[in-house]
């Protein structure tokens, strides 16, 4: 009489665990970083980076801890100052701001502009985003070579593919852009807004190296900083003579043509002592770096560049007041390339 039952069961054992499975999926949790942007994530549109954390800091200030391909899947934060009325988990009526984007020097990280600056008090920033990543500590906003197999650290990458469209889709950035930033962050503007035309419509660097390759003392003084933090300095760009093509490649002199169309801001004290300095301070890598961009400034005019605005404003050394007060100068030029007025 029972001999029959497992054969009538077995269809009915399919379908129950059919049913299960299906219950399983729409009743498992969404992962925090795909609950925060909103969608599901799957192996279809799964981003190269994602948010796993979310630290309000301060007043319109905003951490995002982003775990990223480009880095090996390490996390690292970006700072957010975010205008007012900001409301990314508002869906319905979301807004997309005009981006700054503002890059730290070496020996910094992504806290420096709101430590070091003011900033976050700055009320011309209140209609913009401001977007402060961290770019590592001698990371020099650059994919690294690593002796010809690539990989992490990828900076570049990660900045202007990875995080550029994780902001862009889940955290109000609009596509209208601009970027500055300071000594190791000022090549990184420079960099950016040359490597990737149309990404930024405006630039600014305090303080930047533009042009490393500019003599022996220049690459000497950049490849120390390279080998900072025990690193082999190979792996950056490689050697400056046998990956020349390298070099150039990251070095904004030699990419000027590919500022012409753009405003850029270029600002440089001489290195001796300033009005902003203890008495007796000075910087002989402010000297070289001032070398260095009158040295871009020539070359941009050469090549027909006609957006360029220099303060190369004397006595002053590589510190932050400096380029605190240059942020300042240059923000009607970057604000106006955003087409907002700063009020």
């Amino acid at each position: 009489m029972f001999a029959n039952v497992p054969a009538v069961l077995a269809p009915l054992r399919a379908r129950l665990l059919l049913v299960l499975a299906v219950l399983l999926a729409v009743l498992t949790p969404t992962a925090p970083g795909a609950l925060a942007a909103g969608k599901p994530e799957t192996g279809a549109n799964r981003p190269g980076a994602e948010v796993v954390a979310v630290t309000r800091v301060a007043d319109r200030q905003v951490d995002l801890s982003v775990r990223s391909t480009a880095l090996g899947g390490r996390t690292v934060e970006v700072r957010l100052l975010t205008p007012d009325g900001w409301n990314p988990y508002d869906r319905r009526h979301r807004q997309h701001w005009p981006t700054l984007w503002l890059l730290h020097g070496c020996c910094g990280d992504y806290t420096s502009w709101t430590s070091m600056t003011d900033v976050a008090e700055t009320d011309s920033l209140r209609d913009v985003l401001v977007v402060m990543p961290e770019a590592g500590w001698n990371g020099w906003y650059s994919d690294w070579w690593n002796h010809g197999r690539g990989g992490d650290p990828a900076w570049e990458t990660f900045h202007t593919k990875e995080l550029r469209h994780l902001l862009e889709r889940d955290w109000g950035a609009s596509s209208n852009r601009v970027v500055a930033g300071l000594s190791m962050g000022g090549q990184g503007a420079l960099l950016y807004a040359a490597r990737h035309p149309g990404m930024f419509k405006a630039t600014a660097a305090y303080s930047g190296s533009a042009h490393p390759l500019l003599n022996d003392e220049s690459v000497d003084r950049i490849m120390g900083f390279f080998a900072g933090q025990d690193t082999d300095p190979l792996r950056v760009w490689g050697d400056p003579v046998a990956q020349r093509g390298i070099w150039q490649a990251h070095d904004p002199f030699h990419l000027a043509k590919r500022l012409r169309s753009i405003p850029v801001y270029l600002s440089c004290g001489d290195g001796t002592t300033g009005p902003l300095d203890p008495p007796g301070a000075t910087s002989a890598l402010e000297a070289d770096f001032n070398r260095q961009n009158h040295a871009l400034a020539a070359e941009l005019k050469r090549v027909g560049a006609r957006q360029v605005t220099t303060h190369f404003y004397g006595p002053g050394t590589h510190g932050w007041a400096y380029w605190e007060r240059e942020l300042h100068a240059s923000l009607p030029m970057l604000l106006g390339a955003l087409g907002t007025d700063g009020g």
